[in-house]
């Protein structure tokens, strides 16, 4: 900083000032002092910065299963929002699902003086270890049901599987079959409540439930289990890859989709449009739960109050081929 501050014929204390975008430098100033960084190749030292003023300016993450698009999709919306803020993410991997697991990754990114943490809690046995997790760390949860430990961001799960069965039905479908995700998962169980919530309201039948594990393996043996039921003109898929799998079971016996079946998925990733047909689904906005968990821990971090905050972000039904009005009986 000496070294920029000879060169930019200025005192350190104004090269600090332009390093943290002060407003108290003059603009022909400040100029010449980011001219002198880039001449001489400067970067301020982070543990330096971090011991003057007590922060890292990183934030933790906590995630599991980002083989999963949903997990996945969510932790690139936080490192996004992160680093517009202008923070890093150092990010942690559950080894496994347990309650010991979810505390030890947090411990460890606490000993990497991180100054806040986002946990990625798709699943139930995560719910009891964010209730034992440390009251002084900034911290925010995605997806964590409707726990008060933290504060918690989600997207409409239980209203994205209304819309998706309420679509159905409006266009004259007795009932809706639910091709549901993995018992352990807070989503799939909101998504079953949505499902079921929409039929109840309706006065339409509840179908026996179908449970995949979101791959399209899943949806394909689970397609051989729809089609013994004669009743089946509707289906709500719980995430789009299981919906690909059905697609494909239900072209090998030749069932029309959408004028004898009819499907929406859930997620919109990002070739579902071009599935055949192009599949109906619900798209989820990751990109702002990123930011709303950004803006949750940030307030935290630089606030003196702990929020318990719960935020839900809501979803975007898109049309597409893959649903049409029911044939008349």
């Amino acid at each position: 900083m000496t070294d920029v501050a000879k060169l930019a014929r200025v005192s350190h204390q104004t090269v600090s000032r332009v390093l943290h975008d002060s407003p108290h430098v003059k603009g022909e100033t400040r100029e010449r002092v980011l001219a002198a960084i880039r001449q001489l190749n400067y970067r301020p030292n982070s543990v330096a910065q971090a011991l003057v003023t007590g922060r890292s300016r990183v934030i933790g993450v906590v995630s599991l299963d980002t083989v999963h698009y949903g997990p996945a999709s969510t932790l690139l919306g936080i490192e996004e929002a992160a680093h517009n803020a202008g923070y890093a993410v150092s990010i942690t991997s559950l080894r496994s699902r347990s309650r010991t697991s979810v505390l030890d990754a947090v411990q460890l990114l606490r000993d990497q003086a991180v100054d806040g943490v986002v946990v990625i809690a798709p699943h139930t046995t995560a719910l009891e270890a964010l209730r034992r997790l440390p009251a002084d760390l900034p911290m925010v949860a995605v997806g964590a049901g409707s726990t008060n430990a933290v504060p918690v961001v989600a997207v409409d799960q239980i209203g994205g599987a209304k819309a998706a069965t309420q679509h159905l039905l409006d266009l004259g479908h007795r009932t809706v079959w639910h091709l549901a995700g993995p018992e352990d998962w807070i989503e799939a169980e909101q998504r079953i409540s949505g499902w079921q919530a929409a039929l109840k309201q309706a006065g339409a039948p509840v179908p026996a439930l179908l449970r995949g594990d979101w791959s399209a393996h899943s949806g394909y043996e689970l397609g051989r289990q729809l089609l013994e039921k004669p009743d089946a003109t509707a289906v709500f898929v719980a995430n789009d890859q299981m919906a690909l799998g059905l697609l494909r079971r239900l072209h090998e016996v030749n069932r029309e989709k959408p004028r004898q079946i009819s499907i929406v998925g859930f997620d919109d990733i990002p070739e579902a449009g071009y599935f055949t047909p192009p599949l109906t689904t619900v798209r989820q906005d990751f990109a702002e739960v990123g930011r709303r968990c950004i803006h949750l821990l940030l307030g935290q971090i630089e606030g003196s109050t702990k929020t318990k905050e719960h935020v839900l972000v809501p979803i975007q039904l898109i049309l597409r081929q893959s649903t049409a009005a029911a044939k008349a009986r």
